[in-house]
């Protein structure tokens, strides 16, 4: 068990080396997405839903037809991939790195490792259940594919796509401050208490 434990750890880490060394030219900006995501200043949560508004206000506006939005979507990766290795040491100074944000860039490709592979756990275990148990597969996706459909027909698609990518990127800051846990311990407490009076309403 712990040799298997010690091959995991060894695989994480030159997995996680591997990716710093991919991701070295975008170091700086990672660092200040790091922050801005974790909500270091107070400010930084409307600024998001702020950045993320003005977005997609002007996708409405422009009302772009998906091949058009998927090539500029692509373009703009493109444009970064090659823009900001080359701007980025210019406007934050490499000379300013320091031993305290190598580490937190080696923590965030830890932690992008520790995601993908979670990600591909989850796919894994979905074929996993689709060769021993098809049946509850089938029904599974069949139920929770309709009821994507469901709400894809019944709400705007670009209004959907900005609450998921609102979500997405300020779940890191609801994280971080303990939001998250905070309503889900309100939820439990009140699933307790209706469950209490069932039971004494039965008694």
């Amino acid at each position: 068990m712990a040799e298997g434990d010690n091959r995991s750890s060894n695989l994480l880490a030159v997995e996680t080396a591997g990716l710093e060394e991919q991701l070295q030219g975008w170091g700086e900006v990672m660092l200040m997405a790091d922050k801005v995501l974790r909500w270091e200043r107070a400010w930084f949560p409307p600024a998001i839903m702020g950045v993320v508004s003005l977005l997609f206000l002007i996708i409405y506006y422009l009302d772009p037809s998906v091949l058009s939005g998927v090539s500029c979507f692509v373009m703009f990766l493109c444009l970064a991939d090659y823009l900001v290795p080359i701007l980025a040491p210019r406007i934050f100074g490499s000379n300013k790195w320091t031993t305290e944000q190598q580490q937190r860039f080696h923590e965030i490709c830890s932690n992008l490792v520790k995601t993908r592979r979670r990600a591909v756990g989850w796919w894994k275990r979905l074929f996993s259940l689709k060769e021993e148990k098809p049946k509850m597969y089938f029904m599974t996706m069949i139920v929770s594919l309709a009821a994507v459909a469901w709400v894809g027909q019944q709400v705007h698609n670009l209004l959907l796509t900005y609450l998921i990518v609102t979500f997405m990127l300020l779940l890191p800051g609801l994280n971080q401050h303990g939001i998250i846990l905070k309503y889900i311990g309100m939820a439990k407490r009140e699933i307790n208490k209706l469950l209490k009076q069932k039971e004494k309403k039965n008694e």
